[in-house]
């Protein structure tokens, strides 16, 4: 029975949709390779259950399939049991509850060396004023020295950084805390913003008679610091300024540089994931890809053999075994 339920499902395709010649004979060699694996195991069409079909995507996997083929090859699968229920040929549809390859995870952007530097010249050369200037300086060191996440940013509490720290400690999601160190450059720009945060903290409670501010970068809104949408769109300004594609910078940015940059120069996966304050190692992990293709890149810019030989080269004769 099983020997028919090609054709009668490619027939179906082709009538049903109307498919190009080539679309039905994709479906047929899908189809055809996971026959072939079902063989294999001493299965067919009509036996195999969830078990086997999710082997066989799998062994897909372990030949090197792309994620893109495997996910057709399933879908293949999934439309011909689907076709065979409704047909009646099998009583149940064992594809149904196949899960697919998930999706490839998107890279994210980051930023070189260069562009950190450009963005904060930008920050030293291009404020309205004296105090925005060593604020954006202080939040881009502080960003880029510590990766945190935006929100964590711009809520830091000022008591966090008094007293010239080290190391300071951040509360990030779920409320779990982490020991974060400062860069040299980080501390020198807190020092900087901190003289004249503190004196405009100052006066504006003495006007308001109320505390001063508990937060590091303070603001009149509702929250009582910078808001996230505020420091998001002077960030694209910045890189206007400082000739960068706006739509390539953002805070998320610049903490995924932190984290690149750091993995780059030989820092463990496990101390990344601590500072970068990942639930889980599999998080972090996203940067390795990143880095494995900086690396690949490099080999084919510099390695002689991945070079196009010249023509002299190309016309000289292999050397035989006896030359050797």
């Amino acid at each position: 029975m099983s020997q028919t339920w090609l054709p009668r499902f490619l027939e179906a395709i082709q009538a049903e949709r109307d498919a190009a010649r080539n679309t039905v004979l994709s479906y047929a060699r899908d189809i055809e390779d996971f026959t072939a694996f079902l063989t294999g195991r001493e299965r067919d069409l009509t036996s195999a259950g969830r078990a086997e079909i999710e082997a066989y995507i799998v062994d897909l996997e372990a030949r090197g399939m792309a994620r893109a083929t495997r996910a057709r090859r399933l879908s293949a699968i999934r439309q011909l049991y689907r076709f065979a229920y409704l047909e009646g040929w099998r009583p149940d549809d064992p594809a149904a509850p196949v899960k697919g390859p998930k999706r490839a995870r998107a890279l994210p952007r980051q930023l070189d060396e260069d562009a950190i530097d450009r963005l904060i010249e930008a920050a030293d050369r291009f404020a309205r004023d004296e105090p925005q200037r060593r604020r954006d300086i202080c939040l881009l060191q502080l960003l880029y020295a510590t990766g945190l996440r935006v929100t964590e940013l711009v809520s830091l509490p000022v008591a966090a950084v008094r007293g010239d720290p080290r190391m300071i400690l951040v509360r990030g999601k779920g409320g779990k805390e982490r020991m974060v160190p400062l860069s040299p450059p980080a501390r020198e720009a807190i020092t900087a913003w901190l003289e004249l945060r503190d004196a405009a903290d100052a006066a504006q409670a003495a006007r308001s008679h109320r505390a001063g501010s508990p937060f590091l970068f303070p603001a009149r809104g509702k929250l009582g610091h910078l808001g996230r949408e505020t420091f998001f769109v002077r960030l694209k300004d910045l890189a206007r300024a400082a000739g960068l594609d706006p739509a390539a910078v953002s805070p998320h940015a610049l903490r995924h540089s932190f984290a690149t940059h750091l993995l780059a120069n030989g820092a463990d996966l496990r101390v990344i994931q601590m500072l970068l304050g990942h639930a889980s190692i599999a998080t972090t992990e996203v940067y390795t890809h990143i880095l494995e293709t900086r690396m690949r890149e490099l080999v084919l810019e510099h390695h002689p053999l991945a070079k196009e030989p010249d023509k002299a080269e190309a016309r000289d004769p292999v050397p035989s075994e006896e030359a050797d």
